[in-house]
C-alpha cells in the first residue's frame, strides 16, 4: 500500500505525533522513510544600496534545522526504522510536493495543530489546506489540540 513515505518533521508537539504515526505506517506497511525539515527561505534586504543577505543567520538557522532532522532520524533508528532525511529551503508547500515527486512518495504524513482563536487561524494561514491540493500522492495529516 504505502511503500514511500514522507514526513515533514519540525520538531514541533505535532510533529513528534505525526512521526510515531510514520513509525507505526512503517511497522505496517514496512514502508521506506523519508525525512525533510523544511527551512523558510532567507530574508534577503538591501538599505541604502547595500544588500544584506543574513549572513552567518542563515548558516545558524540550517544546523537548527539539520539538528531538528537529526533528532527525528536519531527517533525513527531507535525505533528500528531506517530513514533518510534533508533540509529543504524554501515554500514548506512548494517543497514538500516537488520532494514527493522527486522520490515517488505514496504518501506525505504532516502534522497540524489547531489553533485556539480565529485570529490565529487567519493570520497563519493553512499549509496544510495548501499542501492538500498541491501533493502529488495521498496526505496524511496528524491534529495535535
Amino acid at each position: 500500500m504505502y511503500k514511500r513515505v514522507l514526513l515533514a518533521y519540525d520538531g514541533s508537539e505535532s510533529g513528534q505525533k505525526a512521526l510515531l504515526n510514520c513509525r507505526e505506517i512503517a511497522q505496517w506497511s514496512r514502508s521506506e522513510l523519508f525525512l525533510v525539515a523544511i527551512m523558510p527561505s532567507p530574508m534577503n534586504v538591501s538599505v541604502d544600496g547595500v544588500f544584506y543577505d543574513g549572513g552567518s543567520g542563515v548558516e545558524a538557522e540550517r544546523r537548527e534545522y539539520q539538528e531538528i532532522l537529526a533528532e527525528g532520524l536519531k527517533q525513527l533508528s531507535e525505533a528500528g526504522h531506517g530513514a533518510t532525511g534533508e533540509v529543504l529551503v524554501g515554500d514548506s508547500v512548494e517543497q514538500i510536493s516537488k520532494y514527493a515527486k522527486q522520490i515517488g512518495a505514496d504518501l506525505i504524513v504532516v502534522g497540524h495543530r489547531h489553533l485556539d482563536s480565529w485570529a490565529e487561524r487567519w493570520w497563519r494561514g493553512s499549509s496544510t489546506r495548501s499542501l492538500i491540493e498541491y501533493a502529488p500522492c495521498s496526505v496524511l495529516v496528524v491534529i495535535t489540540h
